[in-house]
């Protein structure tokens, strides 16, 4: 079975639609982390529109436009669906596309024990369990500094909450929520959004 096939089967497990076209375009940006606009309009199936995969693929957190307003947090990109933008795929989402692509699964535990284990210092193979955690902390989407810690407490790891925040970013598993910033100040911590295709069960409410 073509590696795009698998990809498919691993998609169609959580995604409600375009799960044809998401596929063919995350086995491509695999090879590099990222996929040009002219380069999707060249894969995608007949039935699917540019705009509405993309949509799709950004809403999950699966592709990521380059072009941003400010910074690079997630709510700071900027989708604009037309020629000469490029589309990146995060860390993590390349580890679980990777997996897919052999077996045909969608495995969170096992593409974020893959993403942090080369990592020294962290003990990677707690870090399915922590996003795990947060996930059950999650309200909607978002999760505090304060729960993060919380988490981390858990898990005997607190002593490296700053460092496994970093490490959580970096990956494409949180991002800062900027329209949270009124109630990160009111809470006097800091809000993150957790990708929702890390965890495949666990839907967006707010």
């Amino acid at each position: 079975m073509a590696e795009y096939a698998l990809v498919k089967k691993a998609l169609k497990g959580f995604l409600p639609d375009c799960t044809d076209s998401l596929a063919r375009i995350l086995v491509v940006a695999l090879k590099t982390g990222q996929i040009s606009y002219e380069e999707i309009e060249d894969l995608i199936g007949a039935e699917d529109e540019v705009e509405e995969v993309l949509l799709m693929g950004y809403s999950w957190r699966l592709l990521l436009p380059r072009r941003s307003l400010k910074t690079m947090e997630w709510e700071d990109r900027l989708l604009i669906p037309m020629p000469g933008e490029i589309y990146e795929i995060p860390s993590v989402i390349r580890e679980l596309v990777r997996e897919a692509s052999r077996s045909g699964r969608w495995e969170p535990h096992r593409a974020i024990a893959a993403l942090f284990k080369q990592i020294e210092g962290l003990e990677g193979e707690r870090m399915p369990d922590l996003v795990e955690l947060l996930a059950q902390y999650a309200k909607g989407a978002h999760v505090t500094a304060i729960q993060i810690k919380r988490a981390c407490r858990a898990l005997d790891m607190e002593d490296k909450v700053d460092s496994i925040i970093a490490y959580l970013k970096a990956g494409g598993i949180v991002s800062p929520a900027l329209g949270y910033l009124p109630e990160a100040g009111q809470r006097r911590t800091p809000v993150y959004e957790l990708n929702p295709s890390v965890l495949p069960g666990y839907h967006r409410s707010g």
